[in-house]
């Protein structure tokens, strides 16, 4: 027979052991906060980690997201690569992403991304003429807006991220992809985010 201290020990140990497991689990879950694709995506850029965003300016999710990802962004590892791609789910959505990519061929997203956030949720932009009067509000004349809005480069890249979201099997947004291997779907993104990095990041990644 055990000797009661010994006795009390065991107990104790026992009662000890499943709270060391739990404290053990990792923060996230695969399966629950996030989900490994089943066909992963190369990455673009070698040697760096890629968090993907993919939004819809119309998005009201998306436009709440903004201000978490900006935040994040300023203290974004350095070995982490950033992109945003705006998707188009329809007809609807193709202005937005247009807009998108014709402030970036203008060289003037960093400037103009949120108040184009701002502007379709204030004043529901759908259309070219609309954002053709948005862009002139910061300089861009008509003709130099008009021709970016229906570009090649702009065509190309619309079809790119619409062949990407199928690739990673993006139903709707925002969709957040780590690294081409995770799909996000816990409402605490970016600290899910944190916790793919850092799983990307080791040594058994």
């Amino acid at each position: 027979m055990l000797n009661p201290l010994r006795r009390l020990l065991l107990i104790l140990l026992a009662c000890a052991l499943p709270l060391a497991v739990r404290a053990a689990d990792p923060p996230f879950q695969e399966g629950k906060d996030y989900v490994r694709l089943s066909t992963p995506v190369p990455a673009a850029t070698p040697g760096k980690i890629e968090v993907i965003e993919m939004f819809w300016y119309g998005c009201p999710h998306c436009y709440d997201l903004e201000p978490v990802a900006q935040a994040w962004l300023k203290r974004k590892p350095e070995n982490v690569v950033f992109t945003r791609i705006p998707v188009a789910f329809g007809t609807t959505w193709e202005s937005g992403a247009r807009a998108y990519y014709t402030a970036e061929a203008l060289g003037m997203l960093d400037k103009i991304h949120q108040p184009l956030f701002d502007a379709f949720h204030q004043h529901k932009l759908n259309n070219e003429d609309q954002l053709a009067a948005f862009f002139a509000e910061y300089g861009v004349d008509q003709e130099t807006f008009r021709k970016a809005y229906k570009s090649f480069q702009t065509d190309t890249q619309l079809r790119r991220g619409n062949q990407l979201a199928q690739r990673y099997g993006v139903r709707g947004v925002p969709a957040v992809i780590v690294n081409g291997k995770y799909d996000v779907r816990s409402p605490r993104i970016f600290e899910v985010v944190d916790f793919l990095i850092a799983k990307e990041s080791g040594p058994q990644s």
